[in-house]
């Protein structure tokens, strides 16, 4: 996942050896302040920077990368040192800095020509931000959780996609979008399910027109149609939920909610 230029040769300079020296995991730092880079020449810095993340001494890497984007904005090695400091972070945990210098490179270098590698990180960050709303989905009360990192993951995978159709990250991107769209529209109806039991109807149904209308080819739009149709029961909307009724018939002939032509609610 790593950025790489072509122009870079790879060697274990003295300087970055003395600078590695005493670091032995990715989570150590050296505590240097910015003087410690005062007379450090834009090349060795980038190289000493460039040896670390090989080393996987993220933390290290980090404050080079920073100290090179302060001292030398507009050198030869800036545009890269700014790509490899967003995956620095990204390698680090450091999700919403990762996306901060992500968004920060994209505004600034719109046109380079791996701005899709941009794109693709700050989408990664979000996901690993997400990633408890993700995996605990079923365990807690949803109608609680904030998924906005997860919304995040989702609209800069989108937006990837969008703009770089051809992008070596696409495939991936689009088949997180899948997973994340499942993940946004259930969420949904967990939500509309909360408003059904309490007898919210409007804001019911206006969360299952909200799955339909932005998550489409979800696995959900078929339940997303039963809680609109339930919504409508419960505001006496007969018209309404024979319209709904008869959309979800012809889709989802099978729905547990259908048994034969009737309409089993669930809370009602």
């Amino acid at each position: 996942m790593r950025v790489f230029s072509a122009a870079t040769r790879f060697g274990a300079l003295a300087l970055s050896l003395a600078l590695l020296a005493g670091c032995a995991s990715n989570g150590s730092t050296d505590s240097f302040d910015e003087g410690k880079y005062a007379d450090v020449a834009e090349r060795e810095l980038y190289e000493s920077a460039r040896a670390a993340l090989d080393s996987s001494l993220y933390s290290t890497a980090i404050e080079r990368l920073e100290a090179l984007d302060t001292r030398f904005p507009f050198g030869v090695h800036a545009e890269q040192a700014q790509l490899e400091l967003i995956y620095a972070y990204y390698e680090n945990n450091n999700w919403e800095e990762a996306r901060a210098a992500a968004s920060r490179f994209i505004r600034l270098h719109p046109d380079h020509p791996q701005v899709d590698y941009a794109y693709y990180l700050r989408g990664l960050a979000a996901w690993q931000a997400g990633r408890f709303s993700l995996e605990r989905l079923r365990l807690i009360d949803i109608s609680k959780r904030d998924l906005g990192a997860t919304r995040d993951a989702y609209n800069d995978f989108r937006e990837l996609i969008q703009r770089y159709p051809s992008s070596e990250y696409a495939a991936d991107a689009q088949q997180r979008i899948i997973y994340l769209r499942e993940i946004l529209a259930r969420h949904e109806l967990h939500v509309a399910d909360y408003y059904l039991r309490r007898g919210a109807f409007v804001a019911a149904v206006e969360r299952g027109r909200w799955v339909i209308e932005n998550y489409p080819e979800s696995n959900a739009s078929h339940d997303a149609l039963a809680t609109m149709v339930e919504g409508y029961m419960g505001l006496g909307m007969e018209d309404r939920v024979q319209e709904v009724l008869a959309v979800l018939r012809e889709n989802a002939p099978n729905h547990e909610q259908l048994d034969g032509s009737e309409f089993q609610p669930k809370h009602l």
